[in-house]
């Protein structure tokens, strides 16, 4: 059940991405900004496809190498639930966001500075979501090739909040550096 779980998690993550971007499309926003700004971007669709590969073959028919690092329900119940926390948390930060969501860096038509609601205790808590619930689909599936997937997403994450980061102090200016002073960059 854990498995069925830990897919539903992830399917749900991509869902949610999918339909705030059409909303955002019906609106006239541009939200998909993808690899416009930075061609390594290009490195994250097999990524992902790979990664939902091994996790549906982790998580419904057996472990992708042959072992699980562990058989513990008690953790794979922690992980499923540190999933569900990574979903809620990506739905408010969508939320709070508004129509500033963008899918990759838009210095064109950013749309405005959001300081409040989620992101008022986090300057990144879709990323952070995403840590969320690869985290807890790696404890409820227990398949070590995913905790290399949880690595590899952090590094790729932080190195995506670096670049945008930059292109915010560009962007906003003073306003933005007087936000990374009052708000921790994860929490």
């Amino acid at each position: 059940m854990q498995g069925y779980l830990a897919v539903i998690s992830f399917c749900l993550l991509v869902i949610l991405v999918i339909i705030r971007i059409s909303q955002l499309k019906k609106l006239g926003i541009k939200a998909f900004k993808f690899g416009q700004m930075d061609k390594k971007d290009f490195i994250l669709p097999p990524f992902v496809i790979i990664y939902f590969f091994i996790l549906i073959k982790s998580a419904l028919f057996e472990p992708f190498l042959g072992n699980l690092l562990f058989d513990n329900e008690i953790l794979q119940w922690i992980g499923n639930l540190l999933s569900l926390i990574g979903i809620l948390l990506f739905i408010w930060a969508l939320i709070s966001f508004k129509n500033s969501f963008r899918v990759g860096i838009d210095e064109d038509k950013p749309g405005e500075l959001i300081t409040g609601g989620v992101f008022s205790i986090s300057r990144n808590p879709i990323y952070l979501a995403f840590i969320f619930v690869l985290t807890g689909i790696f404890l409820a599936v227990s398949d070590w090739i995913l905790l290399i997937y949880v690595f590899a997403a952090i590094c790729m994450l932080h190195r995506q909040i670096l670049l945008e980061e930059n292109s915010l102090k560009k962007i906003y200016g003073q306003k933005y550096i007087e936000y990374c002073k009052k708000v921790r960059r994860y929490f």
